[in-house]
């Protein structure tokens, strides 16, 4: 393992943030800190087992350390099921980033989607009953961060931020993205312009904190990973703005990892279904979750007797692409 890897991607190994150098002069950011800044949880319990689990490749490895010394967004490309999410969620257990911050698109998603929300109509109805002593005081909890505008709070430690299939988004969205990946900031409109100068806000985790003149701007840029199942190109100045990953498909050494890392003891018995997975994925498109299902629910069914354990996993292991019949169709 190079000397220079913040992140290992070994098992149960806890990286060192702290050993990053400081940023590149041109990713240097300058945003304040609040003295009241909660820490954070270091390791998110609902995602423990599929980060405990990942087994990434040494590219991917070395790819998510590059994001993060030039503090540039990883994209990361892949067929379903070759744990382009799960990344995200490895990479903040093992360097004790907190919970990952999730953004989904779709194609109806915006930029503003990511930032923030602010809710005028709550803020009336609160006005007209009295609810609201008054309206400039109160208007920050009417505002909302997104998972970006969270991920941009200024912090000690970089948040992880996972973009989910972004190549389902609207055509202009990477380009929007450009701005904010560049400077690292954006401003909150409705309470910019109001005469007090700081405002507490909720975030996308459940918390609260202050933004003083409507300006969030981040200290230590996130890492960002965007996913991308490849069904479009992205415009080449967002590509030159980020890190790039090619997620391959797992062979069957990597399946035999795959299976002992979530399922232990029960990978000694999952030779015929890697060999099935195998052979049905050359005639269409399965996922490497597909198997783990199938070695877990044979391997249930089966301990009574009298269950054909290849043709219940395959029919369980459907192809996931259109089109593709089974082949006792």
């Amino acid at each position: 393992m190079p000397d220079w890897y913040v992140y290992t991607g070994v098992p149960d190994a806890t990286g060192d943030i702290g050993r990053l150098p400081p940023p590149p002069p041109w990713r240097d950011f300058k945003g304040a800190v609040p003295e009241e800044a909660a820490e954070l949880p270091e390791i998110d319990p609902a995602h423990e087992h599929q980060a405990r689990s990942y087994r990434p490749d040494p590219d991917a490895v070395e790819q998510v350390n590059a994001a993060l010394y030039l503090r540039r967004p990883l994209l990361v490309t892949g067929r379903p099921g070759t744990g382009k999410s799960t990344l995200a969620h490895a990479v903040a257990r093992e360097l004790r980033l907190g919970p990952v911050l999730y953004w989904a698109i779709t194609s109806r998603v915006t930029l503003a989607d990511g930032l923030y929300s602010y809710d005028p109509l709550t803020r009336l109805y609160d006005r007209e009953s009295g609810r609201a002593q008054d309206a400039d005081d109160e208007i920050g909890k009417y505002v909302r961060l997104g998972p970006l505008g969270t991920a941009l709070l200024p912090a000690v430690r970089p948040r992880v931020l996972l973009i989910d299939e972004i190549d389902k988004s609207d055509i202009d969205l990477p380009n929007d993205l450009l701005t904010i990946f560049e400077e690292g900031r954006y401003e909150i409109r409705e309470l910019a312009r109001q005469k007090w100068p700081t405002h507490r806000v909720s975030t996308a985790d459940g918390r609260t904190v202050p933004v003083t003149d409507g300006s969030v701007g981040c200290k230590a840029f996130p890492l960002v990973i965007m996913t991308s199942n490849g069904e479009r190109e992205f415009p080449a100045a967002f590509l030159r703005r980020c890190v790039t990953l090619a997620l391959p498909e797992p062979g069957r050494d990597e399946l035999r990892e795959i299976v002992r890392a979530h399922l232990g003891d029960l990978s000694d018995e999952s030779e015929d279904l890697i060999r099935l997975f195998l052979s049905r994925k050359s005639g269409g498109q399965l996922a490497t979750d597909q198997l783990l299902h199938a070695v877990y629910l044979t391997h249930h069914a089966a301990r009574d007797g009298g269950v054909d354990r290849l043709a219940l996993a395959e029919r369980i292991m459907p192809h996931l692409n259109s089109g593709v019949p089974d082949d006792d169709d």
